[in-house]
């Protein structure tokens, strides 16, 4: 029987863009009638691109293949014919966009029970996007050193380097039976309750105040209460913030991963996908709006949201539908599969070089203090480089996905790795003052936000390299030791940076007094530090079926290469959060001003 003869005899079939292939009762082999429809109904836009194979018109008789495409479309009123494409159509309605109907119910994410999932993406892209502009800002209005401003920068999200034990706890001890639900709760709980510490304890408001400068002008300053928060117990604010909000984060990715498993094969990923759409979403809209609240009215308002947004979302959470006091997997079992899976070669190996790469992605430091002291950048046109680098992240990331997804995973590194590296070097110019007739902010907006967009367009190869990666069974788990590994690495990054600081005289004195060779000499070291990473570019797999070859290969599996890489991964955890803690508490201490 050829494909056309099943579409036109098979039971009713849903099709994942809405149409519906018709009934017929000559043709009831349920088997036969399953077998197509996986192989054949991908997604919607594989069927509706398909071309039409005239071969499987042609019946048994003497009809003609225009004969029987007529009898075809005759029969299917929602199929259509154009150029030589069969393309399925079905009026919109607003019970199929909230249910899909080509995905079960337990992966219709906009039901009451489901709807706590993509609820905490979009809070977590709101809340990325509210505390972005402040903690870039935030700082430099208390007088925080540059070290101090890098650590505050990175330490609300140095928790995301624990993932994996916020997976393996709530895995081996539910609170009231629920694995997932119980530590979200406490998550955005536990968020809520550090900003609101900082509310109630300390004075967030801030003022403006007239100072002469040393050519006799007057200029305005910002200028801190006696009682606004230290910059060590905004730090453990902070950390406890970031601690709720990743825990939170990572019980949503394991709620994900649990039901990517549900998804029929023509919608895989499509659960996933959503939900990092919502997140986007929410980062691009609430990082605008925290800039223009922060301006206005200070960090006071900025603030009340990251404490009470966390928690409208727990309703939501309390609904979530979890099976209660369900099969709990031994920690000796989980170790032993997390074990197995980094011994292999096709973990170990392209996952080394995502540590080295992201570990050589260090940054200049002093950077933002040089924006503000030496070009006088005021706090909204830093939020505003921040604003758009949020919006080239994501247009970043759908460039990937619809132009660069068919490139092999080296060239898009190396490519955007250069890239990235003539984004760079034009820093130099800025520092000495060559902007080809552009003003020093649209000059430095530029600069900035292209690299954000890079960023964007290496997020996706290796978010998919990791989803394959993962054995199946444990899914959550495997990607929760992914991502602490590529974390950790930034956390690394960002510890390299401020001992970087050391190195030549790049304080606030000196960029005031505009002596800038320090930073030129920085720009210059941390610009050849990044494209270095893609000295390491042959670990890295040219597409996932390279990946899964490399199991095949010499050392396929090896206990040498999982124990050299957990053990990588744990000491740069420990070293970052070392290095991180002596910032705030001991500032200065390796040489830094």
């Amino acid at each position: 029987m050829t494909i056309s003869d099943k579409v036109e005899f098979q039971e009713d079939l849903r099709l994942p863009n809405g149409g519906v292939l018709p009934k017929s009762d000559a043709f009831t082999d349920s088997a036969d009638s399953s077998e197509f429809y996986d192989d054949h109904l991908v997604d919607s836009k594989e069927l509706e691109m398909r071309p039409l194979n005239m071969d499987s018109l042609k019946g048994d008789g003497d009809e003609d293949d225009s004969t029987r495409k007529e009898k075809l479309l005759a029969s299917t009123p929602e199929l259509e014919e154009s150029d030589g494409i069969f393309i399925t159509s079905k009026p919109w309605n607003l019970e199929d966009w909230l249910y899909p109907p080509h995905l079960p119910r337990e992966c219709q994410l906009l039901r009451p029970e489901n709807i706590a999932i993509p609820a905490c993406y979009l809070l977590v892209g709101i809340l990325q996007g509210l505390s972005g502009p402040l903690i870039n800002v935030y700082p430099l209005d208390l007088n925080a050193t540059e070290a101090q401003q890098v650590t505050l920068s990175s330490i609300r999200s140095l928790p995301a380097s624990f993932k994996l034990i916020f997976g393996f706890i709530s895995d081996n001890f539910p609170i009231f039976g629920f694995r997932r639900k119980s530590f979200m709760l406490l998550g955005w709980g536990l968020a809520a309750l550090s900003m609101s510490a900082l509310i109630l304890t300390t004075n967030l408001t801030l003022s403006e105040e007239e100072y002469e400068k040393e050519d006799g002008s007057m200029g305005t300053q910002t200028v801190a209460p006696e009682n606004a928060p230290s910059v060590q117990f905004l730090s453990l604010t902070l950390l406890l913030f970031g601690t709720g909000f990743w825990m939170a984060d990572v019980m949503g990715d394991s709620l994900v991963a649990e039901k990517a498993k549900l998804e029929p094969i023509h919608a895989r990923g499509a659960t996933q996908s959503s939900c990092y759409s919502y997140r986007f979403f929410g980062l691009m809209v609430a990082s605008p709006f925290s800039t223009l609240l922060y301006s206005w009215a200070g960090p006071f308002y900025v603030i009340s949201l990251l404490a009470l947004l966390p928690l409208s979302t727990l309703p939501l959470v309390y609904m979530l539908g979890e099976v209660q006091h369900g099969e709990v997997a031994s920690t000796r079992q989980q170790c032993r599969e997390i074990w197995n899976t980094v011994c292999s070669r096709a973990v170990w190996q392209p996952l080394a070089f995502v540590y080295l790469y992201n570990v050589l992605q260090v940054g200049n430091s002093a950077w933002k203090q040089f924006l503000k002291t030496t070009l006088g950048f005021t706090n909204v046109q830093l939020n505003l480089i921040q604003n758009a680098a949020c919006v080239l992240l994501y247009l970043g990331v759908i460039c990937y996905k619809y132009f660069l997804i068919d490139w092999s995973w080296r060239l898009v590194y190396v490519v955007t790795t250069l890239l990235n590296g003539v984004f760079s070097i034009l820093q130099v110019l800025l520092i000495v003052g060559i902007t080809f007739g552009l003003s020093n902010f649209w000059f430095a907006l530029g600069d900035d936000a292209f690299a954000e967009f890079i960023g964007g367009i290496q997020f996706l190869p290796t978010t998919i390299m990791m989803v394959h990666l993962c054995p199946h069974g444990s899914e959550g788990a495997s990607y929760a030791m992914f991502t602490t590994v590529n974390n950790s690495a930034l956390n690394l990054s960002a510890a390299f940076s401020t001992l970087l600081l050391g190195i030549w005289d790049v304080s606030k004195e000196a960029l005031a007094n505009h002596e800038l060779q320090g930073m030129v000499n920085l720009t210059m070291l941390t610009t050849c530090m990044q494209v270095a990473g893609i000295l390491f570019v042959g670990l890295l797999p040219r597409t996932k079926e390279e990946l899964f070859q490399l199991r095949e290969k010499a050392h396929g599996s090896s206990a040498i290469g999982g124990t050299i890489f957990l053990a990588i991964t744990f000491m740069s955890i420990i070293y970052s959060i070392t290095v991180g803690v002596l910032n705030i508490v001991a500032p200065g201490w390796s040489g830094e001003s």
